[in-house]
């Protein structure tokens, strides 16, 4: 059974002025919101802090909570209600790292007792140092930037038989930022400028399928945290896997219609670039359009279906789907052409 035709012929290459003015707009508008909010929101996981999720037998005041938790000296805190109204559930937050779980958690019942709201279940409690937040805080930025490097000489190697050059380049990257590292260099401008000059080193040495990959897989990731900016969603270690698996997706789909652009340039070597990109974009959108709908349709599910605790996960998976198959067509593909329009000049 098809759900598009075989031989369908959108004129996406046509289109990528309008698609490259989207995405600008797009990435802007996310560097904006991390502007005005000063960052990502962090969750406990990386700001440190401790995290306590109640229970109440029946419903009650967030500011009662609030009065019940000042009398044991959890004044600073946010109250939120977690799941359906109707579960009564709510999440607390502090920015203070507490004793032991265990004993944090009988006097926050003890307290919550206290406003008579019925009985109190203590779900779970979650405490992070601040030095160990920091630690996964950077342990993060470098996961994401270790995988888009060995995408690098994955999709240089693959593609282009340069694994030699384009492992020196992300040795000599990865060197360079060890280095750095090593002086307290702020670990976000880090990554941000060694990103900034792998893009430059790969214009010039010609990495072009790497450079279209690379340059995709920011664009996803970057729109994705800036929709969890504009949301006031929590950053935290799942987070942290969805962007990975939104990486893996995203790269997924690009692999696929860059293999049909390399068929397709020795089929229609006399054609042009343009030509090449849009036929091979139009070959492969059936499969792309399916798999990206029967993705979409298990992610869905556990958005509606999952709770709250996988809930931020789903939702940054959705995003990083609609984004990576948007990405696979109008951002990696037309890359290649600039290579064309460089070469004329």
């Amino acid at each position: 059974m098809r759900f598009i035709r075989p031989d369908i012929n959108i004129d996406f290459v046509g289109r990528k002025k309008i698609a490259f003015i989207l995405s600008i707009a797009c990435i802007a508008i996310s560097f904006l919101s991390l502007i005005i909010h000063k960052g990502p929101r962090l969750g406990i996981d990386f700001a440190g802090g401790t995290l306590v999720q109640i229970r109440f037998a029946s419903p009650v005041p967030i500011d009662d909570i609030k009065s019940g938790l000042a009398t044991i000296g959890v004044s600073k805190s946010s109250v939120q209600q977690f799941g359906q109204q109707t579960d009564n559930e709510f999440l607390v937050r502090t920015e203070i790292s507490h004793g032991s779980d265990e004993g944090f958690a009988i006097g926050v019942k003890k307290a919550l007792d206290s406003i008579n709201a019925g009985e109190v279940e203590i779900r779970r409690v979650e405490m992070v140092g601040p030095q160990v937040g920091e630690d996964l805080r950077k342990k993060a930025l470098f996961a994401m930037f270790y995988a888009l490097l060995f995408i690098t000489i994955y999709i240089s190697g693959r593609f282009e038989l340069k694994w030699m050059l384009s492992g020196v380049v992300a040795a000599a990257l990865i060197g360079a930022v060890y280095v750095f590292n090593l002086f307290n260099v702020s670990i976000p401008f880090l990554i941000g400028a060694a990103l900034i000059v792998s893009l430059v080193v790969f214009w010039f040495l010609e990495l072009k399928y790497a450079m279209g990959a690379i340059v995709a897989l920011i664009h996803d990731v970057i729109i994705t945290v800036g929709i969890f900016s504009i949301f006031g969603k929590e950053f935290t270690l799942p987070i942290i896997a969805a962007l990975l698996t939104i990486i893996g997706y995203s790269l997924n789909d690009t692999i696929i219609v860059f293999d049909r652009i390399r068929e397709n340039l020795k089929k229609y070597h006399k054609k042009p670039l343009s030509f090449i990109i849009n036929r091979s974009i139009n070959e492969t959108l059936g499969r792309t359009v399916l798999t990206s709908l029967t993705t979409l349709m298990v992610v869905v599910a556990l958005f509606v279906l999952g709770g709250g605790i996988i809930h931020d996960f789903a939702f940054a998976l959705i995003i990083g789907i609609a984004v990576g198959t948007y990405s696979s067509i109008y951002v990696a593909s037309p890359i290649l052409l600039a290579w064309q329009n460089r070469g004329k000049k």
